[in-house]
């Protein structure tokens, strides 16, 4: 793992400070920042993608037609 230290100018120290106040649950500066920057060089082509979720439908027949409505249902029935 690298060290750095870096030197935020105002505006990017103010817009941090005010986005890890704003969280819900508490963040660290650390994990935004590398969030940033894994963001920035993956929207560039340097890291790779994330996997793509894929969600394929069930198979032709399988006699459920009413899943996405009776979603709850299904889960807590055994």
């Amino acid at each position: 793992m690298k060290r750095a230290t870096i030197t935020l100018p105002d505006d990017l120290e103010q817009a941090l400070e005010h986005f890890v106040a704003e969280q819900a649950v508490p963040v660290q500066l650390t994990a935004v920042v590398q969030s940033a920057v894994r963001e920035y060089l993956g929207e560039r082509g340097y890291l790779p993608s994330p996997a793509v979720l894929r969600i394929r439908p069930a198979e032709r027949g399988s006699g459920k037609d009413d899943v996405s409505v009776s979603h709850d249902q299904y889960l807590t029935s055994r």
